[in-house]
């Protein structure tokens, strides 16, 4: 069935018009791949032109606007998106593959996305004077046009994180989702756009060797803001250089948990300890992608989380009941699957769990059911990839030396986390590890839209910490007498 919002069935917006392409692609849902969720335009270099061309012209008004106005404006438009987040939470989990009370969390955050920016923005903008003798004050002013090229796991947050505070800032923007779920974020921008003048919102959808490529090296394109793997990363730093653009980007992560010889391993820690791995199937940067167990522990550990995988109903995810759903595109489902039957060859142990909720139509979807992974070493492919989906290798450590160790040897640096009763321990082994955020006794998110901190080494640059993500987008410059 055709989605019936005609604004996402093979459309793109450019200067407040929904243009029809002339070539489009179907957008199926992950867990039934028969079913044909939309459309979505496959946009041109042209297109591309275009989209760029028309938002450096609008802004110049746009980054002369009422700072007031903007903030107005952005409230306006999240009291809208707010009044039709309950319509749309099936469009997101048809299109992307989450399980229902996911997805509804997710577009509620985009409302809080919207607000929390809105009011941030009035105080963080003020100039600021500096104490000494000649006077000098902060000012901050907008950079120009800002490209987001938008991933398909978490497509709404992570679009709304950035397209929000660039226009917020005074940008404006050129958006490109993920070809394989762009429905939800195009209903979405649909409304915000409609609050701002025509062009300080435009989309372009398509295959990321075009879209991309052509965004990242226009020179009107002066932000780049791009959530997605680390080797598409450095491919976006090449193709930017070219006019030294500023980056921001969410890239992969290998993220080791932590659990000490003390830890507290009781149902309410094993459960967090499973969230932490499954949530979004697995397909989230900052997923717990390897544990690390002391070996006192081991055993007991992989008994008590085989025994919490055992219990997950994994399905279609328009299903109330259902936990966790599919991995959300075939070239994941086949990286994956990959993973796990080399793992397998290698001699690795395979613990295999869940619910199969209607397994006559399981071979319609890209489901992986939660999976462990025993007798690997530090070197294998399993530890040291970045798995994105339900699996989890689980390692024995002996010192706290050596399990520092074992998690630092990688080139992600996204997120860590330590179980232990020792609070002090637990700080004195964050210090050590080599990660942008580390948690203790849990492994999530920062429940604080305020708070993000940006990944080491491998896992991107200059994300967003105290505003929003508002301080990403604007430039500060000095004015002195």
């Amino acid at each position: 069935m055709i989605s019936t919002h005609p604004f996402v069935s093979g459309k793109y917006l450019i200067g407040g018009q929904w243009l029809q392409a002339e070539r489009t692609a179907n957008v199926t849902n992950p867990a039934h791949t028969s079913e044909v969720v939309g459309e979505v335009a496959l946009c041109s270099k042209a297109d591309v032109d275009q989209a760029v061309g028309t938002a450096a012209k609008v802004y110049e008004s746009w980054s002369q606007s009422d700072i007031e106005d903007r903030a107005n404006r952005m409230k306006l438009a999240a009291d809208e998106i707010k009044s039709i987040v309950e319509e749309n939470v099936s469009l997101l989990v048809r299109e992307n593959g989450k399980v229902l009370v996911e997805a509804k969390k997710d577009l509620l955050r985009v409302v809080d996305i919207m607000k929390q920016g809105a009011e941030e923005l009035l105080e963080w903008w003020k100039p600021e004077s500096l104490p000494g003798g000649q006077k000098v004050q902060i000012r901050k002013r907008p950079r120009g046009v800002a490209a987001i090229i938008s991933p398909w796991n978490s497509p709404l947050i992570l679009t709304f994180k950035r397209v929000i505070p660039a226009v917020l800032t005074g940008n404006t923007v050129v958006v490109k989702p993920a070809t394989s779920c762009p429905l939800t974020i195009m209903t979405f921008l649909k409304v915000v756009a409609s609050y701002f003048p025509d062009g300080v919102i435009n989309v372009v959808t398509g295959s990321g060797g075009v879209i991309g490529d052509a965004l990242c090296s226009d020179p009107r394109v002066r932000t780049i803001a791009f959530v997605g793997s680390t080797g598409t990363g450095k491919e976006i730093m090449r193709a930017a250089a070219g006019t030294v653009k500023k980056l921001y980007m969410e890239l992969g992560g290998n993220d080791a948990a932590i659990l000490l010889a003390d830890a507290k391993l009781d149902d309410e820690a094993i459960k967090r300890l499973r969230f932490g791995v499954l949530r979004t199937a697995g397909q989230v940067c900052s997923a717990i992608k390897r544990i690390y167990v002391h070996e006192s522990r081991y055993e007991e550990v992989i008994e008590k989380l085989t025994k919490e995988f055992s219990r997950i109903r994994v399905g279609n995810g328009i299903q109330p009941e259902v936990e966790m759903g599919p991995l959300n595109n075939k070239s994941q489902y086949d990286y994956v699957n990959g993973l796990i039957n080399r793992a397998n060859e290698s001699g690795a142990n395979i613990i295999t769990g869940g619910i199969q909720l209607d397994p006559e139509s399981w071979e319609q979807g890209y489901f992986i059911m939660p999976t462990i992974i025993t007798g690997v070493e530090q070197q294998s492919e399993i530890v040291r990839a970045e798995q994105f989906g339900p699996v989890i290798p689980i390692l024995p450590f002996s010192d706290v030396d050596e399990v520092v160790r074992f998690a630092n040897d990688s080139e992600f640096g996204l997120r860590a986390s330590v179980w232990t009763e020792d609070e002090a321990l637990a700080v004195k082994l964050a210090d050590r590890l080599e990660a942008g955020a580390v948690f203790h006794n849990n492994h999530t998110v920062f429940q604080d839209l305020h708070l993000d901190f940006p990944g080491l080494k491998e896992s991107g640059l200059s994300r967003e910490t105290r505003h929003c993500g508002l301080e990403y987008f604007a430039d500060s410059y000095g004015l002195a007498n």
